[in-house]
Formats: structure tokens, sequence, C-alpha cells
């Protein structure tokens, strides 16, 4: 057994997922994931549940959208759609082969696709709100996703063992930890209605009146270091730079700017990349936030082009579009959720009902971080 890879897996299933006995667990990633998926069926069955695995190979889905038609496209797995409607626990290892070859792809066979699996992606989203469906979205390293992050394997290796906390002796106790001290937060702010983020390019207010800021605490990603909610829907006014790259579907778009009335975007800039923003902005949804966030995962220390792991980068906050969370109290639709990253560690301020609870990325009313 590896070692740090056997670490994880007592994470993930123990954790993450809470195996108990009896609990189905569908496990889904590709075929260089294959290390750390020998380890997780193997804790799974030591916790008593019960593991199933499916694994992607290299350009599957390149293939299956080139050849693939008519009733072929709309085939669902009968192993994926009895995972989303009856099992206990589902675990995505994300181990990508190429992270730049999907731009190709036919729009319309991908419509139909995404059409087929949309009653079950619904049913997955019903699910997880109410953890009847203990999930969580994780990362194993390969070579593509160290290159699009800037590193060699090795220390992409090292910075997701060390976000994860897994060089800790106990992995457990220190997201125990942070779930103890995020829970400081969201109490703080579910307790006010108005929130404010103020700082470079950034005077943008909104309510969270009725809502839910939930701790996320890494049994739902892995890693994590974020509170989150959904904004209302029609509360956001003002405007908001996003100064990281915006990564959505192998599209990069820099320097985002989106000024925002009564909820609705209505302008919007970016320096590089607008032409796709505009598509984006097409589909139904997408001009509401889904969710308003603030990180605070400080072993995360540069940006990567990973989602899983930007949002969470400790002294930033991320705004969504589109798709709300229905465990927020979200009420915004969209088959597009796209998070958007601001610093805030160059004189960023956080405002809760007219008080200043944030300045330069840390929280002024709590003492120390766990991570």
């Amino acid at each position: 057994m590896n070692p740090i890879l056997s670490k994880y897996a007592n994470l993930l299933v123990n954790y993450c997922v809470e195996i108990k006995s009896g609990d189905r667990l569908y496990i889904r990633s590709t075929t260089l994931a294959e290390p750390l998926v020998r380890e997780v069926y193997r804790a799974t069955l030591q916790a008593g549940g019960i593991p199933v695995v499916d694994l992607d190979f290299r350009e599957q889905n390149k293939i299956f959208l080139e050849e693939g038609q008519g009733d072929q496209l709309r085939y669902i797995s009968p192993l994926y759609k009895q995972a989303m409607e009856e099992f206990e626990a589902y675990l995505y290892i994300r181990a990508p082969f190429n992270l730049k070859g999907g731009g190709s792809a036919d729009p319309e066979k991908v419509k139909i696709t995404k059409a087929a699996t949309a009653p079950y992606s619904k049913r997955y989203f019903e699910r997880t709100a109410t953890r009847e469906l203990k999930r969580n979205l994780c990362q194993y390293p390969t070579m593509a996703a160290a290159q699009n992050a800037g590193m060699s394997l090795e220390d992409y290796e090292h910075f997701i063992y060390s976000a994860c906390n897994l060089f800790e002796e106990d992995p457990i106790q220190k997201w125990l930890e942070v779930r103890k001290f995020q829970q400081q937060i969201v109490d703080v702010l579910n307790d006010r209605e108005t929130i404010r983020y103020k700082g470079d390019g950034i005077d943008i207010t909104f309510s969270t009146k009725g809502r839910t800021w939930i701790n996320s605490d890494g049994q739902t990603n892995m890693p994590s270091g974020e509170v989150y909610t959904s904004p209302v829907e029609d509360s956001a006014n003002g405007v908001i730079n996003f100064s990281y790259p915006a990564v959505y579907m192998g599209h990069e778009v820099e320097d985002v700017t989106l000024w925002v009335k009564n909820g609705y975007i209505d302008r919007w800039e970016a320096k590089q990349g607008k032409d796709f923003l505009d598509k984006i902005f097409e589909i139904e949804g997408t001009r509401r936030f889904g969710e308003a966030a603030i990180g605070t995962n400080y072993k995360i220390d540069r940006f990567t082009k990973n989602i899983l792991f930007d949002e969470k980068i400790g002294g930033t906050v991320h705004m969504a579009i589109g798709q709300s969370y229905l465990q927020a109290g979200g009420k915004n639709t969209s088959s597009i959720h796209w998070d958007m990253i601001a610093n805030m560690k160059n004189g960023g301020e956080i405002y809760a009902d007219d008080e200043k609870i944030y300045d330069s990325g840390r929280f002024l009313f709590v003492d120390s971080l766990p991570l």
C-alpha cells in the first residue's frame, strides 16, 4: 500500500462520505486514478460498505461524441442511473488525461447527451442537498492537471496532499478543527441579512435574508475551506471585478468585471475571452448569481486553473453565475454554475449589516486559522 494514498482513502471514505455498514459507494474516475481507487475500494470494504467502480479510459468521451448517434447518445448507463437514484454515497475522483481536448465536440450532440442526463442530474442535486446522497469531489494528481497548474507532477502531488491536510498526523481531526473554526464564521453570517464586498474594483451588496451560509468542511469537496450561500436572486447591486482568470469548460476569460442591478447582470467586460462570456450570458439563468462565498484555505496559496482548489484560496471571495444551491435556499436555475474569484488580500473588506467583519483576507472576530 502507498501510505499517503491509504491516508487519502481513509479520509475520503470515513470522513468525506462517512461510509457505514451496507452503504453503496459509487466510485467514478479514470483509469489514471487506479492507485487511489484501489485504496478507496479497500477502505470501503473495511468500513462495511459496498464499493462499485466506474472508470473512464483515455478519450472515451471524445470517441463517444464522435461516433455516437441517435439513441446511443441518449442511452443512460444503468449503473449511473441506479447510483443517482438509490445509492447512499458517491465519490468522484478527478484524474484527467487531457484538459485541452474538449473544444471540438459537436455542440448538438453535447446538447442531446445533457438532455438525456438532466433528470438524473436533477435527482443528484435534490439528494445531495439533504445528504440523502453523501457525495464528495476530490483530485488525483495527473500530468495533465499538473501542467495546467504550471507545476511538475511531484510538486502538484505535494500541493494536493498539503491542501487536503494529508501530511497531518490525523487528517480527520484536522478537518474537524476546520469545521469548528468555520462554524464561528457561518454563525455570524447567518445572523445577518446584508453583505457587502468592497475592494479594488469591487463594491457589491446583496441580501442573504432567508438564506443559509454553509460550512464547507471537506465533506462535499476535498480539499475544502470556504463558507458559501446563495444570495437572494434580485438583491445584488454594484460592481465586481474578478482579478483571477475565470476558467470554464476549457475557456479562460481574464479580468472579468460585472455590473449588477437588482440581481441582474446588465453589463460585463473582460480583457480576454469576452466572446465566450457573451455566449454564456445568452444561456438561461446565467445573468443572476447562484453563489457568494469566502475562501479560507491558506494552504492553497496559488492559482491552478482548477476550481476545486482555486475557489478555496485563503483571502479570496468568489461569486458564481447561474445555478443556485438548494441547501442554501437558492432559487435560481441554470445549466451553468461558473465560479469567478477575486483577491481580497490587498485591502479587501467585507461588511455584514454595515459592520466590518473582514479585512485584507482575514476575519476580524476569530483568533486563528486552522488551515
